[in-house]
């Protein structure tokens, strides 16, 4: 979606904010298991795809919020690379560090072959 100043923005709507969407998700989803992360997805019956991050290990309050800032942006950027609309969780594990919302997509790209 984009905003009055013509930038792409990522609103409320498009993010998982209760545990018991979360709940659903973990509980019902598919996973797709990565390098570090894994992204569990479940059809939301919704118009658009919704986002929930999960860090786990990052002792680091720096570290936790920076992986999420990168996860963010990926995600703005690439709202639709799973199909149809979905609740989506990013589950972070230890020692996972991606540099650049780039480098995240270049890891989701090698789990998206498993979605067919």
């Amino acid at each position: 979606m984009q905003n009055a100043t013509g930038r792409f923005s990522l609103p409320k709507s498009g993010l998982l904010t209760r545990p018991d969407e979360y709940q659903q998700v973990y509980k019902k989803g598919k996973r797709l298991r990565g390098d570090r992360f894994s992204i569990i997805y479940y059809d939301n019956g919704l118009a658009e795809n919704r986002l929930g991050i999960s860090v786990h290990g990052a002792k680091k309050a720096v570290t936790r919020n920076r992986i999420k800032r990168i996860i963010r942006e990926f995600y703005r950027l690439n709202k639709n690379f799973i199909s149809p609309p979905s609740d989506i969780i990013f589950a972070i594990r230890k020692d996972f560090s991606p540099n650049s919302p780039q480098e995240l997509q270049q890891a989701v790209n090698l789990l998206i072959p498993q979605l067919a």
